[in-house]
């Protein structure tokens, strides 16, 4: 079988042991998020096992989530200045456009780039830049489709903004969608997270959206597919 690459003296696993870290590497872990949504199914499955019906729907069901839910691990470019995509998904958007009010980023409209999420997507979001938490506002609001224009403005969402440590502020905002109904922020303000770290999901199908400085360098394009936490969204000044 063939083996991935390591530093050498690193000790080579064998037999059982390299096959279970092939696996490991493999199947992406699980989000703690999504445990109910495994565990729920995966009962049904065991108390109607005698059911062949009923075994195969909450065993489907339960593959399913676990799917939806995976939280693969991720590297960050070390390269300064730059901002990485907060999740995975299609560009749907660069433009320019005002910040969400809650943030008090001004009414002058800034660089953005939206990423639409489908519900095959990895829906964890990811921290775009290191910095410090300085605001996370919840907004409710409607339920459109997440790839229309008008959802950063009327939906649901929930808004963080954070100053890098060179001063810059740059704001995430986790836009819920037609069939999203849970936005999940676990950063609060004061928090100092690091490029690349998972801060939050959103359930089902969903958008997020990244404003940037003014003279922000934008490196994406409309169409183009993300990896969060790895494609370099724009450079910052």
């Amino acid at each position: 079988m063939a083996r991935r690459p390591t530093p050498p003296g690193t000790p080579q696993p064998t037999g059982v042991g390299h096959v279970i870290g092939l696996v490991k590497a493999a199947v992406p872990p699980l989000h703690p998020a999504g445990l109910p949504f495994v565990l729920t199914p995966l009962a049904v499955a065991a108390v109607g096992r005698n059911r062949k019906w009923v075994r195969r729907a909450g065993l489907a069901s339960a593959a399913a989530c676990a799917t939806f839910f995976r939280h693969p691990h991720r590297v960050p470019p070390n390269r300064p200045g730059v901002v990485v995509a907060p999740a995975d998904g299609e560009v749907a958007l660069v433009d320019t456009a005002v910040p969400p009010a809650e943030l008090g980023m001004g009414d002058q409209p800034l660089p953005r780039v939206s990423i639409f999420l489908s519900v095959l997507d990895v829906h964890v979001q990811r921290t775009p830049v290191a910095g410090l938490v300085k605001k996370v506002v919840h907004q409710p609001g409607q339920f459109l489709s997440a790839d229309l224009a008008d959802a950063s403005e009327v939906n649901e969402r929930n808004s963080m903004l954070i100053e890098t440590p060179d001063g810059h502020d740059v704001a995430v905002v986790q836009i819920a969608g037609l069939l999203a109904r849970r936005i999940v922020c676990e950063a609060k303000e004061g928090d100092k997270l690091t490029i690349g770290d998972t801060y939050g999901l959103i359930r089902f199908g969903s958008r997020v959206d990244t404003y940037f400085p003014a003279d922000t360098t934008l490196l994406v394009e409309r169409g183009q597919r993300t990896v969060g936490a790895e494609t370099v969204l724009a450079q910052l000044s």
